[in-house]
């Protein structure tokens, strides 16, 4: 429902305008808003106004006004003076309240909306039904993006999303855990993936500058329905889970460029230790340290190329030659070899999965 913030500066705008004194009570006569003393106002006299038939009473110079939603008195507004335009005057901020009651409804019913989309709690039928009367357009290319940070300073990174896109071009942004939130984002016909790209690293870079915030961002496809929303939405999440597997280092991650890491993400936990079990036997690689990572790193980044991996490195290329070598005494497997070059690779990301899933038993 609207805050008593919103109303009190409702009425303060038009009683500044007017030059007409107005209070706004609940229907049990707790004021929520005035811009005069009220003291000669009782509570029992304003519940009594309510559970009267008529939509206004005049008690002295105070004129009491009902404001209703379909029937239900939600408010009693006072416009209090003795000229004859009071009356009028109040009628005018009844009528600003009920619009101000219909956008906050509407409002709470899109992100209502948005959220049972997202988990796929809607039959097909009442997707495009309920659109219809929200003005949503279903036939719109979105993308969902998910913004991870801490859930103490969830609050602060919907604030910053709500100030950086807006409903009026159809973007929604909402939340259905205390982790995350989520960004719907409505996309022209002609954006594309590097478009997405850019307002993933937008988000992540505000959100750093502007408060602090140490966020992961992830973002699903584009679809071109609203019924497929949930679709992207799923994929941001599964975006997500793997960035922080495998691409660690990553403060933005792509659905479409997780590459072998989705393929590792669904495998089955026992598949897994097969194939650890299969690639290494009882020599399970134990927590390489920093050089022998950024060794392997700088080899897989330069296609195996030994020359430019030690010119990169700054070491000699004997020395480069003599780690992978102690590498290969350990692990049986020669990365200067493609296929033991892959193999490693996929392994060693398999070793990731296999020790997050590990972390999420504690």
């Amino acid at each position: 429902m609207i805050s008593s913030q919103i109303i009190k500066a409702s009425i303060e705008e038009l009683s500044a305008i007017s030059k007409v004194s107005l209070a706004v009570w609940d229907p049990e006569g707790k004021e929520i808003a005035a811009t005069f003393e009220t003291n000669d106002i009782s509570p029992s006299l304003i519940s009594g106004f309510v559970d009267s038939p008529a939509d206004s009473q005049v008690i002295g110079i105070h004129h009491l006004l009902k404001v209703l939603d379909e029937d239900e008195v939600l408010f009693v507004l006072d416009a209090k003076g003795g000229s004859e335009d009071t009356y009028m005057i109040g009628r005018i901020a009844v009528s600003q309240l009920q619009h101000l009651i219909v956008a906050y409804k509407e409002r709470y019913d899109r992100n209502n909306f948005f959220q049972n989309l997202l988990l796929d709690n809607m039959l097909l039928v009442d997707i495009y039904n309920r659109a219809k009367k929200l003005h949503i357009e279903a036939a719109v290319p979105r993308a969902v993006f998910l913004v991870e940070t801490d859930k103490e300073k969830d609050g602060t990174a919907m604030e910053l999303l709500n100030g950086m896109f807006t409903a009026q071009v159809g973007d929604y942004i909402t939340a259905v855990d205390e982790s995350n939130v989520i960004l719907i984002k409505a996309l022209n016909p002609e954006d594309d993936y590097e478009r997405l790209e850019q307002i993933a690293d937008t988000i992540a870079d505000m959100m750093n500058m502007e408060a602090m915030l140490n966020v992961r961002v992830a973002y699903g496809t584009i679809v071109e329905e609203l019924k497929e929303v949930s679709k992207s939405y799923k994929e941001a999440k599964m975006a997500l889970d793997v960035g922080k597997i495998f691409y660690a280092e990553k403060k933005v991650t792509a659905y479409n460029m997780l590459g072998i890491g989705r393929l590792i993400y669904q495998l089955p936990i026992n598949l897994c230790r097969l194939f650890i079990e299969e690639i290494f036997g009882s020599n399970v690689p134990a927590e390489l340290d920093e050089e022998t990572l950024t060794t392997i790193n700088k080899f897989f980044e330069n296609n195996l190329n030994v020359s430019e991996t030690s010119r990169q490195l700054y070491v000699h290329r004997n020395t480069l030659v003599y780690r992978i070598e102690k590498l290969q005494k350990s692990t049986g497997l020669d990365i200067r070899v493609f296929d033991d070059a892959l193999t490693f690779k996929i392994a060693l990301m398999v070793v990731n999965y296999m020790r997050y899933l590990d972390s999420l038993d504690y």
